[in-house]
């Protein structure tokens, strides 16, 4: 990440989410890692988006990171899980007041018949919390998925690339090379 950080001209820390509903329906999308620690990476969102609501019926995930001026990509699969109150609530506080009043006024993944609703919204939740700290709605939370198969791959000449797996085993790591 901190390679990524420092040659990555946009948003080192965008990773593609694969979520699934019940049945196997696949939905992928571009969303921004906000944490990453032993437990797991993390990101936030609304929890009735489609994301929140597919995470919440299949606790399962794939992120994606492809850092294409580095030539590489790490794919993460294993289950997810919700973080906690105090981690939503630190997190929720440390975004720009417009993304905490957004956050407030948007009904994420619900359609929206005229921009003019969500400018509105905005501004009546701007009215709302003048001179006070917007508070995270309580359907704005975030998730941890916790890894069970990392993948490294890095571009290589004439596509002999180099390919490893990380599959958890227990406290450890089963570490696999893999062909190109």
């Amino acid at each position: 990440m901190r390679e990524a950080e420092a040659h990555e001209p946009n948003d080192p820390n965008a990773m593609a989410l694969a979520t699934a509903t019940p049945d196997g329906r696949p939905s992928v999308r571009t969303i921004l890692l906000k944490g990453a620690d032993r437990r797991g990476f993390v990101f936030y969102t609304n929890l009735e988006s489609r994301k929140g609501e597919e995470l919440e019926a299949n606790p399962q995930a794939a992120l994606l990171f492809h850092w294409k001026s580095l030539r590489r990509q790490i794919r993460i699969e294993g289950p997810v899980e919700r973080v906690s109150d105090e981690e939503a609530d630190r997190y929720f506080a440390s975004r720009s007041r417009n993304s905490r009043l957004g956050a407030i006024a948007s009904d994420q993944s619900r359609p929206l018949p005229d921009r003019a609703i969500f400018e509105h919204r905005i501004a009546e939740a701007t009215a709302r919390y003048e001179g006070q700290e917007p508070p995270r709605p309580p359907n704005w939370s975030g998730f941890r998925v916790i890894p069970q198969i990392i993948e490294f791959w890095q571009d290589r000449p004439y596509r002999m690339h180099d390919r490893a797996t990380w599959t958890r085993e227990g406290e450890g790591w089963d570490v696999t090379r893999l062909y190109p």
